[in-house]
């Protein structure tokens, strides 16, 4: 088997592209061929994610039909550890290389996420804007019980996933000189710990109702100067961009908290220091009980290659492996 990509990165994290040779998904909706993605070809997904062909950090876009209307393309999202339902950087990155290649004619790109339909706008200069799915805070200033640093306060929004959020001070960290290890290994815990205390559902469809990762913040918003974040997923994957589903429910918490309007626009950087903008349009009809909002994020993305990817069948490691799993 071959598998076809083009490469990508928004703020140096990863868009792995798969544009041809992946095997026919039969589902009748985008959310049914998740599902059989996921219980049929799993190890396709780590054999491309993982290594000796990927790293722990590598993330994926696998173009499938659509099955909405007014579509111009669908995606399923994936990363090291399974199937996710919105990506913010892979947004940005499908929709300029959608344009570029020519598969859409744009500006406009009509993408087809598992959360819903994102529509994408490509700016001469290269970069992008997207409007986000209906965003919500979820839960605020709820207690969850961790080993290391006992209870912590998080907030829950969601931007197409669900993330738990708090300032990375509140547990001793801090973004800019705190070692990534101990920022992913918080993350993690956290994580883990808020999916024990707090249960997530989702009013309209029961297969987005997870919590997705932690995103810590530097405590400041946004406004005056850019707010670092840290979104840390997938386990202990750290996200190298400011995770633009992020951006979403964090906006969608400072408007719960008053400290948004629409119309004001929030600067957020990630640890490499790229930036993506948030900025609060308008109003969505509501989410279950919930108040929503819709939110434009703005970034850039750039091709770094194409590649061409065998999987032997004799190939002992044809379907991928982390280090842990290997020592």
């Amino acid at each position: 088997m071959i598998l076809s990509t083009v490469e990508m990165h928004t703020g140096g994290e990863p868009t792995r592209i798969v544009v041809d040779g992946w095997p026919p998904l039969a589902g009748a909706t985008l959310l049914d061929k998740r599902r059989e993605a996921r219980e049929r070809f799993d190890p396709l997904r780590r054999g491309l994610m993982l290594e000796p062909r990927g790293h722990d950090g590598m993330y994926g876009a696998l173009l499938v039909e659509p099955d909405h209307p007014e579509a111009d393309l669908a995606v399923l999202f994936m990363h090291n550890e399974g199937w996710s339902t919105m990506c913010g950087h892979a947004t940005i990155a499908l929709a300029r290389w959608a344009v570029e290649s020519g598969r859409v004619a744009g500006p406009t790109v009509r993408l087809q996420c598992p959360c819903g339909l994102v529509v994408a706008t490509v700016v001469a200069d290269g970069s992008v804007r997207f409007e986000s799915v209906p965003s919500f805070a979820y839960a605020l200033d709820r207690l969850a019980p961790t080993e290391t640093w006992g209870p912590v306060t998080v907030d829950i929004a969601y931007g197409g996933a669900f993330y738990a959020f708090l300032p990375a001070d509140s547990i001793g960290l801090d973004l800019r000189r705190s070692p990534m290890r101990a920022i992913a290994d918080a993350g993690e815990e956290i994580a883990r710990a808020v999916a024990r205390a707090v249960p997530i559902e989702h009013p309209a469809e029961p297969d987005l109702a997870f919590l997705y990762g932690t995103i810590l913040t530097d405590g400041g918003d946004g406004a005056s100067a850019s707010s670092r974040n840290v979104c840390i997923f997938a386990g202990r994957q750290i996200d190298r961009s400011p995770t633009g589903s992020g951006v979403s429910a964090r906006l969608a918490l400072q408007m719960a908290r008053r400290q948004a309007r629409l119309g004001e626009q929030r600067t957020f950087e990630s640890c490499t220091g790229a930036v993506f903008t948030g900025k609060t349009l308008r109003e969505a009809p509501p989410v279950g009980p919930r108040k929503s909002v819709i939110v434009e994020v703005g970034g850039i993305a750039h091709v770094t290659g194409e590649s061409c990817f065998r999987f032997d069948a004799d190939d002992p490691l044809r379907d991928g492996f982390t280090l842990d799993q290997a020592l």
